[in-house]
């Protein structure tokens, strides 16, 4: 992928990086469509529930049903709404989640994009899906979904910050915001990846990383029992389907970017597994990570709004702000 793009650009290079797009596009489909289900297994496992069991072998083309339903179902607009911008908002909350996720190294030569600044290209990105947010709210005219949208954009902004400052430590270990550069310099053995000198910084991450992902236990731009169903209760059929994906595609984007900032990428735990293909080293360590996510959901309850807030200010911001302090001390003292 990457000989493609360093090649001058011709017809021929072109259709191949559009199927390889359109087939990575159809890959993240079928990742969203299945993580939807697992969740409600692994849930329903741990909560002694059944799950999905009906539709299909054990339930595996329920998620299928519900994406189908949502499709088909008539699309309903408010009389007073913003048109044109209520019509906007799902895809802007939608397309930067799948646009991040061209600069993610899976193997050392499998990568659509190798910016300099992938890091940088990342948070610049990801930011974006909140003035949709912010938009489907505002634009449905409806007074619970713009206090859905604007409690969601306040989360989203103060969770942010602490997440964009945990990844200071690993910037300033590597030395570079790329993010294949940032792999390699983590090793073969489990104790020379970053999560263990940023100890600090990849609990600050893994807590704002769940919280900018809207989900439980702060999930509150969804809390039904305070705002109906929060910024989009105006939404129907396949734009509602549209915020879900996004929401799904961000849970894939922020386990391979943990895989890469703290687990050491395509790199093995150890040496001796070294035979197992990096792309597989890659993916398990992201569905260890989403399975953390599905975890919390089936565990913690939700949070209050001055809570969660209180968490985003008084406790993970200093803690980012002392673990970029302490890398840098360190570095210095090791010179």
């Amino acid at each position: 992928m990457l000989d493609l793009l360093s090649k001058q650009l011709t017809w021929a290079n072109f259709g191949i990086l559009f199927a390889v797009a359109v087939l990575f596009l159809l890959l993240i489909l079928g990742y969203v469509t299945y993580a939807i289900y697992f969740e409600r297994k692994v849930i329903g496992w741990m909560q002694f529930r059944y799950g999905p069991n009906r539709t299909g072998p054990l339930g595996l083309l329920q998620t299928v049903a519900d994406v189908l339903k949502l499709l088909i179902k008539e699309d309903t607009i408010p009389k007073k709404a913003d048109r044109e911008l209520f019509i906007l908002a799902p895809a802007i909350a939608f397309v930067p989640s799948f646009a991040v996720l061209a600069t993610f190294p899976f193997t050392k030569h499998w990568q659509f994009a190798d910016l300099n600044v992938g890091l940088l290209y990342y948070a610049a990105l990801s930011s974006i899906s909140t003035i949709g947010i912010v938009l489907g709210g505002w634009a449905s005219n409806n007074k619970y979904s713009l206090l859905g949208g604007m409690r969601s954009a306040a989360q989203m902004i103060s969770y942010e910050i602490p997440l964009v400052m945990s990844m200071v430590g690993v910037i300033l270990m590597t030395g570079s915001l790329n993010l294949r550069k940032i792999v390699e310099g983590q090793g073969d053995w489990f104790w020379e990846w970053n999560f263990l000198p940023q100890i600090i910084g990849f609990g600050v991450f893994i807590v704002a990383a769940v919280s900018e992902l809207n989900r439980t236990p702060f999930d509150l731009p969804e809390a039904e029992s305070e705002l109906v169903a929060g910024y989009h209760v105006e939404y129907s059929g396949f734009r509602f389907a549209f915020f879900m994906l996004a929401e799904y595609v961000y849970t894939f984007a922020i386990a391979a970017l943990t895989t890469v900032l703290f687990l050491g990428g395509w790199h093995p735990p150890i040496p001796f597994l070294g035979f197992i293909p990096g792309i597989l080293w890659f993916l398990i360590k992201m569905a260890v990570c989403v399975f953390f996510m599905f975890w919390l959901r089936a565990t913690l309850p939700r949070v209050r709004v001055d809570q969660l807030m209180g968490i985003g200010w008084k406790v993970l911001l200093p803690l980012a702000l002392a673990n970029i302090f302490l890398t840098a001390i360190v570095k210095e003292l090791l010179r």
